[in-house]
């Protein structure tokens, strides 16, 4: 028996994609932003804070994004890709889903082997801690974290560029199912 998926993907993993997108946006404009406040003071703070949980919330969604995406599936893509652009696409799309895995993971774990809080928002509780303190750790992960972020504009950026592409040029199905 075939089972044709539909045209387009479900509205849960269209309005996950779009949320997500929205919210890695957020978390690059609140750290790379945060400059504009004084070290030490509310704004600074509540700039990575803001960080920090744009990025906790964005793990979470992955997680229900992934779980979502292997029961519901994805629809065709019309006209086909031949075996080279499909192994392109598929590795670009691990690596998006690699770097939102990992990059929650890496924050956090930056965030506690430096020994700061990650608040719990509009309280003063934090999240427990999971790694000790540990100075070299944190600028080893931090290095780590920074890195991946710039090198990930570029992987954004080619995803964007991607989706442009079989629209306007190979008019193919690709943009309209996340639509």
């Amino acid at each position: 028996m075939n089972i044709s998926l539909p045209p387009r993907y479900t509205p849960t993993l269209r309005r996950l994609h779009w949320l997500m997108a929205v919210l890695v946006l957020a978390g690059y404009l609140l750290i790379e932003q945060r400059g504009l406040f004084p070290r030490g003071s509310v704004g600074r703070v509540a700039m990575v804070q803001g960080h920090f949980w744009v990025g906790i919330s964005i793990f979470v969604l992955v997680l229900w994004r992934l779980a979502r995406r292997r029961l519901d599936g994805a629809p065709s893509i019309t006209p086909p890709l031949g075996r080279p652009a499909a192994f392109v696409s598929g590795l670009f799309h691990v690596a998006l889903y690699a770097f939102l895995v990992v990059m929650p993971l890496l924050g956090l774990a930056t965030a506690w082997s430096d020994g700061k809080a990650v608040l719990i928002p509009f309280t003063d509780l934090a999240l427990p801690a999971l790694l000790p303190e540990n100075e070299a750790l944190a600028h080893t992960l931090e290095d780590l974290h920074g890195s991946i972020g710039e090198a990930f504009y570029w992987v954004i950026g080619a995803h964007v560029l991607a989706a442009l592409w079989h629209h306007l040029i190979r008019r193919d199905n690709t943009l309209r199912r996340m639509l």
